[in-house]
């Protein structure tokens, strides 16, 4: 592994430190309006299993189909934010997403609101790998992992408060209200984008006898078939995506169930552990970047050590505690699982061609939307109709034990694959 670095850290997209921040604060926001749109459904699953008499695998497909979507999605969308224009295509994903969402307060059965939630994935396709690309344009790259890391915290803050206002609008004025009200934030956001400054399009080539000459389709697959590193970080995603969105949907009925509770409170109980991840996810990004100063490859190891608390604290919690108890290893687990998060994203832009940075992380969403996204809510769904949500529960520490796995074994290909990457000067784009 290697322990020096030897490619120098540079700003790419040259645009002052506070436009820089202002761009990123409006990326974050994007995030946060994101995952509130796409969670809101997990508070709202007792009313329409009430409503039109659905099952627990039934509510499950309403979470699911937006993440296949996104799977569906993903590169077209990706390959638009590559070859096109960055903001663009996020402003215009934003205003879909919101006005989608809005949509689903005026359907009337099962088949009406699973369509409206498929508009919402593929609203949503590629906008994280359109966030992680111009976060990496927009600061130094000794910073990226830190930057991601604070980008992350939207998930954990979006997810609350979607759970949280889903639950509490839903008591007060019905279900409806809460797709309706909690649409209108993302479209403000969204509109507001599309003005702000973006790069130009980078040309993909690479190099050989003649020079430099424009990839192909065939140079581009086999520029990531032959980096090692991002196909291990695909592999760490889909184990860690696996888990947190399994409890992201889950968790309120789970408390709702066992502890008896409403679902406004088991909202809140739900979205208390996940905001942990407003702390984990920050700290993860900045205690990789320190880390990376002396051992270049804890990018990947950091989240290898992380994925494994993460799987060892649910392992305990969910096989010999309960009660207050197992809430307490279940606030651990919201304050380490994101922690892979800032590292992982990093890598997926420090060892492609700038030109491809999109696609690479695009690829990361393909994989854990296909593998863990779209399964896990069904997956927990099946199993708690035969069994029970604990019985389902306990499947989840392996999956983060494969996230651990993957990391694990990529950290030795990351100093080669880090160091083949070309560098390549951003400019400014109207």
């Amino acid at each position: 592994m290697m322990k020096k670095q030897e490619r120098q850290d540079t700003q790419e997209f040259q645009v002052s430190k506070g436009y820089a921040y202002y761009v990123f604060l409006l990326l974050f926001l994007l995030y946060l309006f994101n995952y509130v749109d796409r969670m809101v459904i997990a508070s709202l699953f007792p009313y329409l299993k009430v409503e039109w008499n659905l099952t627990d695998t039934d509510c499950g497909w309403f979470a699911s189909v937006v993440t296949l979507m996104m799977t569906v999605f993903v590169f077209p969308v990706s390959f638009l934010i590559d070859r096109w224009s960055r903001k663009k295509a996020i402003a215009t994903m934003a205003v879909l997403w919101s006005i989608a969402t809005a949509a689903c307060a005026l359907t009337k059965n099962f088949t009406q609101l699973f369509s409206m939630r498929a508009v919402v994935g593929a609203g949503e396709a590629a906008y994280t790998s359109g966030g992680h690309a111009m976060i990496a344009a927009y600061f130094p790259e000794e910073k990226r992992a830190t930057m991601n890391g604070l980008f992350t915290a939207a998930i954990p803050m979006g997810t609350a408060i979607g759970v949280i206002l889903g639950g509490a609008i839903a008591v007060s004025w019905g279900w409806r209200y809460a797709f309706g009200l909690l649409a209108i934030p993302g479209l403000i956001v969204g509109i507001l984008f599309f003005w702000v400054k973006d790069y130009k399009t980078i040309q993909i080539t690479k190099k050989d006898g003649a020079g430099e000459t424009k990839m192909g389709w065939k140079d581009i697959a086999l520029e990531f078939l032959r980096t090692p590193t991002v196909l291990f970080t695909y592999v760490g995603y889909i184990g860690n995506t696996f888990v947190t969105t399994a409890l992201m949907t889950w968790l309120p009925s789970y408390f709702n169930r066992v502890d008896g509770i409403p679902m406004d409170q088991a909202g809140v109980k739900t979205a208390i552990v996940f905001l942990l991840a407003i702390f984990g996810a920050p700290l993860g990004g900045m205690l990789t970047d320190k880390l990376r100063k002396k051992w270049f490859h804890a990018r990947m190891s950091v989240p290898a050590v992380t994925s494994l608390l993460t799987g060892l604290f649910l392992f305990i919690g969910f096989f010999f505690l309960e009660g207050k108890a197992q809430y307490i290893f279940l606030i651990l687990f919201g304050f380490t699982a994101p922690m892979f998060a800032a590292g992982g994203s990093a890598v997926t832009q420090d060892v492609v061609h700038p030109g491809l940075r999109a696609i690479s992380y695009s690829l990361a969403q393909f994989f854990m939307m296909l593998l863990g996204y779209s399964l896990s809510p069904i997956f927990v769904g099946a199993i708690s109709d035969r069994y029970d949500l604990l019985t389902a529960f306990k499947f989840l520490p392996l999956f983060s034990l494969l996230g651990a796995i993957g990391f694990f074994i990529g950290a030795f290909y990351y100093g080669r694959d880090y160091n083949k990457v070309q560098k390549v000067k951003l400019e400014t784009s109207n």
